[in-house]
């Protein structure tokens, strides 16, 4: 149950017990329980979409869900994005890019992306909204993109010198949360489904093969750049005709 509960704590501004005595040990052990984390957030989504949908345009409830996302998040993710842009898009070399992106002020690169990526999302959400399968898109996109954080940090290395939760994060915590999401998709009996997983392991492989080239390795950052990207790849897979 610590476990559990470090990575919600972790993951989202939801308020936890015990959350203050944490340390990065039991983020590191938590890991395996991040898609659930996901899970549970894509719920809350799924369920406020099914409370307005009759109510409100749908473009208008995927601004909201977008909303509710940052809210429940603090925005981690989308902070990741736009710092992980920055670094990549000024830095030149290796130690340009981590210094760049340890600087909070959000650059031209970091908006352009942010704005992409939230434009994106409220399209596809919007979208999805007014379709049959858009529950299993709502609930599951936010697992996968917390899966994605798994399948980097037990591939890559964290590149910076100073110690990092991340690091403790590995294969085992790959496995069990690989079992959680296994299982999440079997029940939702959607092809589409299986077919964003295997998007986000694509997205995932070559957004890795791009930081290792660039920074040896992975930070906070990246994972949270990747879940972006996996999460807008995962909306667009229940999009295609």
């Amino acid at each position: 149950m610590r476990a559990v509960l470090a990575a919600f704590a972790f993951l989202t501004r939801i308020p936890v017990p015990g959350a203050a005595g944490f340390d990065g040990d039991d983020v590191a052990r938590s890991a395996g329980w991040f898609p659930l984390v996901g899970l549970f957030l894509g719920g809350v989504y799924c369920l406020a979409g099914e409370l307005l949908r009759n109510h409100l345009p749908s473009v208008v409830i995927a601004v909201l869900i977008v909303l509710l996302d940052v809210m429940l998040t603090g925005a981690l993710h989308f902070d990741g994005l736009a710092d992980t842009a920055d670094g990549f898009g000024g830095g030149k070399t290796f130690e340009d890019v981590l210094r760049i992106m340890r600087d909070h002020l959000i650059g031209s690169y970091g908006g352009v992306a942010l704005t992409l990526v939230v434009a994106l999302k409220v399209t596809a959400y919007s979208e999805i909204l007014v379709r049959r399968n858009w529950i299993p898109a709502a609930i599951l996109t936010p697992a996968l993109g917390r899966w994605s954080i798994l399948l980097l940090t037990a591939a890559l290395p964290y590149a910076r010198q100073s110690a990092s939760a991340i690091q403790g994060m590995g294969k085992r915590s790959l496995v069990w949360g690989s079992l959680l999401m296994l299982v999440a998709l079997g029940a939702t009996m959607s092809v589409r489904a299986w077919i964003s997983m295997g998007a986000v392991v694509l997205v995932s492989a070559g957004f890795g093969s791009y930081c290792k080239r660039r920074i040896k390795g992975i930070t906070g950052d990246t994972l949270g750049a990747n879940l972006q990207l996996c999460e807008s790849a995962a909306l667009l897979v229940y999009l295609w005709k």
